[in-house]
């Protein structure tokens, strides 16, 4: 097995960690790769290369750090599909869900193939005039909002060319049930298992009591036409990529033709999670799915 790691540094348990993950490739004989992002900032002799170029020759990448981490990390495998395994140097890490404290179990379930893959839904951009843009996928969600103009931007929505509304508002979010835990529902999105296929449009801060965010099947193409003359508005993939529209800009969002592989393991489920991250409260007495393991 090939394994590559992206890391953020900027995390102060990322290099100690990273030496873990060295000791156990050598123990193990497990070829490490490491992004050339981490070289100068971590003293080891293993293989570099730019993050991007980490799926061609690697069976799994591990993240290191938080869920900007995660999300960058998808960028770089992209559509390759190699699987990655997400270890949380973070606070709140919806999509790192383990830590450092279980990294050699976890590493050992993965050599041995003890281990699951849950494919996640990946939203990909269209501008509809034909303009290129940087980056076309994204993971989490997809903003058009009204930039750094402090005024409120008018946003037509359509699915299948099927008119659904006009928001009048500081933007809409598209998220992906993945991104259902992040920017959407800190503006009163609802929160979807994250295998399903569906999108989720919520409008930020809008104009009018009675706007309520929407779910969409995952087959259905949204459109969103920018009607404001006096924005100057903005597209931002992930929270991680922005780029400026037109002021009359029309962007279509449908589900992308490859999905995001993530490793989990069978008793740390995505419920479990919530409850931790949200403080649903305690488990019922005497049951014991809240437990964390690594067998299949």
């Amino acid at each position: 097995m090939n394994l590559g790691i992206i890391a953020n540094m900027n995390r102060p348990d990322a290099a100690e960690v990273i030496r873990k993950i060295a000791y156990w490739a050598e123990r193990t004989k497990v070829k490490l790769t490491l992004s050339d992002q981490i070289k100068g900032l971590y003293d080891g002799e293993y293989s570099y290369v730019a993050g991007d170029k980490l799926p061609e020759t690697c069976d799994v990448i591990v993240s290191l750090g938080g869920d900007g981490t995660m999300l960058a990390t998808a960028r770089a495998v992209g559509r390759s599909g190699v699987p990655i395994l997400g270890i949380n140097l973070g606070s709140l890490g919806f999509l790192t869900q383990l830590t450092p404290s279980v990294l050699d179990e976890t590493l050992t379930a993965i050599l041995e193939n003890r281990y699951k893959i849950e494919r996640r839904m990946v939203a990909e951009v269209e501008l509809e005039d034909g303009s290129e843009l940087d980056n076309k996928c994204a993971l989490n969600d997809v903003v058009v909002d009204r930039g750094s103009v402090t005024r409120i931007i008018n946003l037509d929505l359509y699915a299948n060319d099927h008119f659904i509304g006009s928001y009048v508002a500081d933007g809409l979010i598209v998220s992906t049930p993945t991104g259902s835990t992040a920017y959407s529902l800190a503006v009163g999105g609802p929160i979807l298992n994250p295998l399903m296929k569906a999108f989720i449009v919520s409008p930020i801060s809008a104009f009018a009591l009675t706007t309520r965010p929407i779910v969409f099947s995952g087959e259905d193409e949204l459109r969103i036409m920018v009607r404001s003359k006096h924005s100057e508005p903005i597209l931002t993939l992930d929270g991680q990529v922005a780029q400026s529209l037109h002021q009359e800009s029309s962007i279509i969002i449908r589900r992308a033709d490859y999905n995001i592989n993530f490793i989990v393991f069978r008793k740390n489920s995505f419920y479990d999670v919530l409850r931790d991250k949200l403080h649903w409260g305690r488990l019922p007495e005497g049951n014991p799915s809240g437990s964390r393991g690594y067998s299949r």
